[in-house]
């Protein structure tokens, strides 16, 4: 199923702020998109592993962004897997939660013009959600991860990756406070995309 769907590139050590981790490069065959699994300590054990699926989000993660939750995620999600002793963030380069980041900017403008995030991908010609999750659980087999403790607020998440046979043990939330500029953003997750917010 690997070979099919995403390749191994390479593996090397990731010294952060945060913790000193390990970060994997696999390329999707089909799309030819990157993707990191970014580890800490051992992740082989037959144990439930500490995990994020986590989207990349350039104005978040770079740009500093206020009008999202991803970099405090991101950034929360390290700070709890150096804690914890070991986990991993799957790391996707799945731009505005599929829809890329032209199209993200694109979004921005009409929800700058009054529209909230779901409403703003429709107007696109999108759904709410393009993400695929199918990569994840190829990159869990490569990785010898068979069960995982799923830092997420997506239940749509959870049922996902079950689909693509992916064990997830239980649900750690990660919660963050909202601001100015992201309150609408926020409440639109929770009321529109289910999320436990």
């Amino acid at each position: 199923m690997l070979k099919k769907i995403i390749s191994f590139v390479e593996t090397s050590e990731l010294p952060t702020d945060i913790a000193n981790f390990k970060v994997h490069a696999f390329t999707e065959e089909q799309s030819k998109k990157d993707h990191l699994a970014i580890s800490f300590g051992d992740i082989g054990s037959n144990q439930a592993i500490l995990s994020r699926i986590h989207s990349q989000c350039i104005t978040g993660e770079s740009f500093f962004s206020m009008r999202c939750d991803c970099r405090f995620q991101l950034t929360e999600s390290l700070q709890q897997i150096a804690k914890n002793g070991s986990g991993v963030v799957f790391y996707l380069q799945q731009e505005g939660r599929g829809i890329g980041l032209s199209n993200k900017i694109r979004a921005y403008k009409l929800q700058d013009e009054g529209m909230d995030t779901v409403e703003a991908n429709h107007q696109l010609g999108f759904h709410e959600d393009e993400r695929n999750y199918e990569i994840v659980a190829s990159m869990a087999d490569y990785l010898n991860i068979e069960s995982i403790d799923l830092m997420t607020n997506n239940p749509k998440k959870i049922i996902a990756l079950k689909k693509m046979g992916l064990k997830i043990n239980k649900r750690v939330p990660i919660l963050s406070e909202s601001n100015e500029h992201n309150k609408k953003y926020l409440n639109t997750k929770a009321k529109k995309l289910g999320h436990l917010l």
